[in-house]
């Protein structure tokens, strides 16, 4: 079982959010283009308090309720299958999926039989990369689609140094077309 897995797209983490991540709207697109190639359909987002020790790091942003906590409105949100909130309480900074308080995410997905987890979403530095790295040390068979990731980058590189620290990791480094091809590939081929 495949799981297509969107990590915090969020309107303050695209432009003109509070804390954008450059040109994080154009994993957008495709994203929705890679949504009805997998039976199950994942997302995080970034739930955070009002008031958080995190927002001593980070300026506010997708507070609880809030339009900034909510999918980039171009995002299928309708084919989403679960969302995982992250970041909820006033002491952890939820980065990774894994972090979820509403719900177990490596138990979910154990639960709905997924063994491979193709990862998309913002910010590859951040949030993307300690997803990746929680879902391998939990045992799944982890893609980051490469063109469906966007990185911060408060040091110039640092989305480059994330992608190369996952693929030592032990994570597959993809693109859409890529994925996509796969699947179009005859019987018995497969990404």
């Amino acid at each position: 079982m495949k799981a297509l897995f969107i990590v915090d797209v969020q309107n303050d983490f695209c432009p003109g959010g509070a804390l954008p991540v450059p040109e994080g709207d154009q994993v957008v697109p495709v994203i929705n283009r890679l949504m009805d190639h997998f039976p199950l359909v994942l997302a995080s987002k970034d739930w955070h308090p009002s008031e958080t020790v995190h927002f001593q790091k980070w300026p506010p942003h997708c507070v609880q309720g809030t339009p900034g906590a909510e999918f980039h409105p171009a995002l299928r949100a309708d084919r989403i299958d679960q969302v995982f909130l992250k970041g909820t309480g006033n002491r952890d900074d939820g980065y990774s999926a894994f972090e979820a308080t509403n719900e177990n995410l490596a138990e979910y997905l154990r639960r709905h039989g997924v063994e491979e987890l193709y990862v998309t979403g913002l910010a590859t530095d951040y949030c993307v990369r300690a997803t990746v790295l929680d879902a391998l040390r939990e045992g799944f068979r982890t893609y980051v689609v490469t063109d469906a990731v966007r990185a911060v980058n408060v040091s110039p590189g640092d989305g480059e140094r994330a992608l190369e620290e996952m693929r030592r990791a032990g994570a597959i480094l993809v693109t859409s077309e890529e994925l996509l091809s796969a699947q179009e590939a005859p019987q018995g081929a497969s990404a």
